[in-house]
């Protein structure tokens, strides 16, 4: 079992920049990915970032590559997404997920938190 809590949403402005935290408790060590992902308003849940546990491999959508970064903080079992140069389009509330080595899909999912970038 883990424990997915995510935390730093809120309001800004377009253009600006907000970092999200994802930080994983419980059985961390079957972890093998961790990502973000984001849902608006009437929309399906889209894929926006992924980081492997272990190492520095990671996965970018489109849609959001060269403007957020993902990181991790293995001391902490904190999972990061800076976001920058955030738009309207980015409004969403975001939720960090893991997967663990045995599973191709996402297991544990946090509680989302609310990002608003306002125009």
């Amino acid at each position: 079992q883990v424990q997915l809590v995510e935390s730093g949403g809120g309001l800004v402005e377009a253009g600006g920049s907000l970092r999200l935290s994802c930080a994983a408790s419980g059985r961390t060590f079957t972890l093998y990915r961790v990502g973000w992902f984001r849902q608006a308003p009437g929309k399906e849940r889209e894929f926006v970032a992924a980081i492997n546990w272990s190492g520095s491999t990671s996965y970018y959508s489109p849609s959001v590559k060269g403007r957020f970064t993902i990181s991790r903080d293995n001391a902490k079992n904190t999972v990061y997404l800076e976001m920058n140069s955030l738009s309207p389009e980015d409004t969403a509330v975001y939720y960090c997920a893991g997967r663990i080595i045995t599973t191709t899909e996402y297991d544990y999912w946090g509680q989302g938190t609310q990002v608003t970038v306002s125009s």
